[in-house]
């Protein structure tokens, strides 16, 4: 993927080409006496009652110096009333007025009809990429909320994802070769065509609609699980989705009767091993092998049941 500083100049140029879009959108919606930064402003006040000029500040990243003086320009137009917080009296608390509302509506329909007219440009497929891709890079570079998520059962194109992502989550992640999606497909694969409700399962986790986890457990034999292909996506790390994923695992399989589970895995997957461990699997066999292009230190793992 190249080094950091090549991947650095991508975000730049996918900035610049961001910020053009975007300027043509808004062309022709700002022919009103109003900045898109003031638009902005009168955004956030219509959404969110009672916010502070502070508040204004910090979520639109602005000056106060200059926050203050569109407040002001806002209440001389009778777009804004303050008031002082019953907490705190040293605090403002602004208001949209009704003909601040009655000014904001027409400059909110227009922008959405305009991103909805770039958007008629796409196939449905393609819009469904583009705001999956958007949503990718808020949570990349957004806050991580540890709620929002589902488990389910798997749907129909769900073992395919699977197949994908965790053969370009590998190659990206540990450099490993096509022969892992190979594996990844043939376990796949012989999951659906033996599937027996009984003793096999699959949980794909959910977020915001796109698919961000998944896992299988598999009768290995009479009275032994085998827990595969854990699999959480980069942006939902650190929510616990993964903890999750094997809670249901070893839920499942006490349930259907089961008095052990294995698991294989390789030494480099440090994240996994720590849930792993923590779940109470313990390191019971390891082994170097040379496989997806590397030379690894593949591991058993068992937990009793």
């Amino acid at each position: 993927m190249g080094s950091l500083e090549e991947k650095a100049e991508k975000v730049r140029q996918f900035n610049r080409f961001y910020t053009h879009c975007i300027g043509v959108l808004h062309e022709h919606l700002l022919e009103s006496d109003y900045s898109l930064t003031e638009v902005r402003m009168l955004y956030e006040l219509a959404h969110k009652p009672a916010l502070t000029s502070a508040d204004l500040c910090r979520m639109l990243g602005l000056n106060a110096g200059y926050v203050s003086r569109v407040i002001g320009g806002f209440e001389k137009q009778g777009l804004v009333t303050k008031s002082r917080s019953t907490d705190d009296a040293r605090v403002a608390r602004l208001k949209l007025t009704e003909k601040g509302r009655q000014t904001f509506q027409p400059l909110n329909d227009a922008s959405r009809e305009q991103v909805m007219g770039m958007l008629r440009r796409l196939s449905e497929p393609e819009q469904d990429q583009l705001v999956h891709a958007m949503a990718q890079i808020q949570g990349f570079l957004g806050e991580k909320h540890p709620s929002g998520y589902l488990l389910r059962d798997p749907q129909p194109g769900d073992m395919g994802w699977i197949v994908h992502r965790q053969g370009l989550l590998y190659a990206d992640e540990y450099g490993w070769n096509a022969e892992f999606e190979a594996l990844v497909a043939e376990i796949v694969a012989k999951y659906v065509q033996q599937f027996d409700a009984r003793s096999d399962r699959c949980w794909i986790a959910e977020m915001d609609g796109q698919i961000v986890g998944s896992i299988f457990v598999v009768r290995h034999n009479e009275t032994t699980a085998k827990l595969r292909l854990l699999y959480v996506d980069a942006n939902a790390r650190g929510l616990g989705i993964g903890r999750r994923l094997v809670d249901e695992c070893l839920r499942f399989a006490r349930q259907a009767g089961y008095r052990k589970m294995v698991l294989w895995t390789n030494s480099v997957l440090v994240d996994a091993r720590r849930i792993y461990e923590r779940a109470g699997f313990q390191l019971i066999e390891e082994e170097a092998h040379h496989s997806f292009g590397k030379d690894l230190v593949g591991q058993t793992w068992s937990i009793d049941l």
